[in-house]
C-alpha cells in the first residue's frame, strides 16, 4: 500500500537522523522551519540534532506510531543511545539511555515547516543520573545495560 506523501517525508527525516547524514536535512526540512531559538531552515534543525548526536553518537530512533492527515504528521518515537559525549553542560556518563517522545510536524510543499515536540525530559535526566530517581513518582525510567 502506498504511503501518504507527507508521512513518507517524515519517515525520510528519521532515516536521515538515524544515518547521521544531517547534511541531507535540506531534502525534508524547509527554509521557513523555525527552531525554538528563532534560527531557521535545515541548519536550525540540524544544530539541535548535531548536539544530540555528539552526546549520543549511536542514537537510533524507532518510529512506534506514525499518523498522517492533511498537512500534519504525528509521530510517537523511542530513541536509544549511549551517552559517550557531553550533552549541553553535562559530561558523558557512559550510560545507555532510552527516551520517548511525540512530535507533530507540518509539511508544506514537500518539506517540514514546523514541529511541535514533547519528550520525557525527566526520565531522560534520571536515566543519566542528573536527577535522582524517587520511587514515589512511579517506575524508574527505562534504560538498558
Amino acid at each position: 500500500m502506498a504511503r501518504e506523501p507527507n508521512t513518507q517525508i517524515v519517515r525520510t527525516l528519521y532515516d536521515i537522523l538515524n544515518a547521521g547524514t544531517l547534511d541531507r536535512l535540506g531534502e525534508v526540512i524547509g527554509p521557513t522551519y523555525t527552531a525554538g531559538d528563532g534560527s531557521r531552515g535545515p541548519q536550525a534543525f540540524g544544530k539541535i540534532m548535531a548536539g544530540l548526536r555528539t552526546a549520543f553518537p549511536d542514537l537510533v530512533y524507532t518510529l512506534d506510531e506514525v499518523i498522517g492527515g492533511g498537512d500534519k504528521v504525528a509521530v510517537h518515537w523511542t530513541w536509544r543511545g549511549t551517552n559517550s559525549g557531553p550533552f549541553r553542560a553535562l559530561p558523558a556518563t557512559g550510560k545507555r539511555v532510552v527516551n520517548t517522545g511525540l512530535a507533530i510536524f507540518r509539511v508544506e510543499d514537500g518539506k517540514v515547516t514546523s514541529a511541535l515536540m514533547e519528550t520525557d525530559r525527566l526520565g531522560f535526566l534520571m536515566s543519566l543520573g542528573v536527577i535522582p530517581y524517587d520511587p514515589a513518582y512511579g517506575p524508574p525510567p527505562r534504560s538498558e545495560p
